[in-house]
């Protein structure tokens, strides 16, 4: 079954949906929204017990791509004081079944964002996972504010957001933030292998004893991004964040006049 750019086939009880937009694989609301709805739909499958989330190309996810225009709806929608692509992400939070995240290469900004909405994450060396926001002279979103403390604790999360430093997948498997460590060319296989031990349960209990643990995230992230998408707003009308888009384009260290 194809949702815009993300692919979904299933075996078994596992289902995997595939990003295909390489080799960066960058979001939009478009994109967000396809794969909320692939989410629905599997939660409305009772065959369906688990699901990998993937990436074709070189990068998991690269986050949202400030160099392209934004569309006119979601102009209309923000200009209206609303953020379109917040809204598709809480869907993905309110999902009801267990979601493994196979990483490869970069998860950056709202892309590491994607990564940590999932329950587990399975990466290999050559991942890299970094909340950017600062060097683009922006507030982190995507409910990273209120997700990556929960991983990996207030003082980690703390570093990774006021430094916007990038992190390994190793690092990222010490930490806490991935619970397999692998190669690059079993990457997959062990997302699969970890999707098919949890599926292999008694569905109803999977599904009971994920709401109990996850809580009430959607909630909270609901909460996180009503704030985040207010300091976003602000912050992108200053002349750092305009700055910050080139130098990191540039990649170089941005000259911040704090304006």
């Amino acid at each position: 079954m194809q949702y815009g750019d993300i692919e979904l086939t299933k075996d078994g009880h596992v289902a995997t949906l595939e990003i295909q937009r390489g080799p960066n694989n960058f979001f939009d609301v478009d994109l967000i929204n396809d794969m909320a709805s692939a989410f629905e739909d599997m939660d409305n499958d009772d065959d369906c017990r688990a699901l990998v989330l993937c990436s074709e190309g070189k990068h998991f996810c690269a986050g949202n791509n400030f160099s392209q225009p934004r569309s006119p709806a979601e102009e209309i929608a923000r200009s209206a004081g609303g953020n379109p692509l917040y809204a598709a992400a809480v869907r993905l939070f309110d999902a009801k079944k267990p979601v493994i995240a196979a990483v490869q290469g970069a998860a950056v900004g709202g892309g590491f964002g994607l990564a940590v909405m999932a329950d587990f994450r399975v990466v290999c060396p050559e991942a890299r996972f970094t909340a950017n926001f600062v060097k683009l002279g922006f507030h982190p979103g995507f409910g990273l504010t209120d997700t990556l403390p929960r991983i990996i604790g207030q003082q980690r999360a703390n570093l990774m957001f006021l430094s916007g430093r990038r992190i390994n997948g190793e690092t990222a498997y010490e930490w806490g933030l991935a619970e397999v460590l692998t190669d690059r060319e079993n990457l997959r296989a062990e997302a699969q292998k970890l999707a098919a031990e949890i599926a292999e349960n008694a569905p109803l209990a999977l599904k009971s004893v994920r709401a109990t643990m996850r809580g009430h995230m959607a909630e909270a992230v609901q909460t996180a991004t009503d704030h985040e998408a207010v300091e976003q707003a602000r912050l992108q009308k200053t002349e750092d964040h305009k700055e910050g888009v080139r130098a990191v384009a540039e990649r170089r260290v941005g000259n911040f006049a704090g304006r």
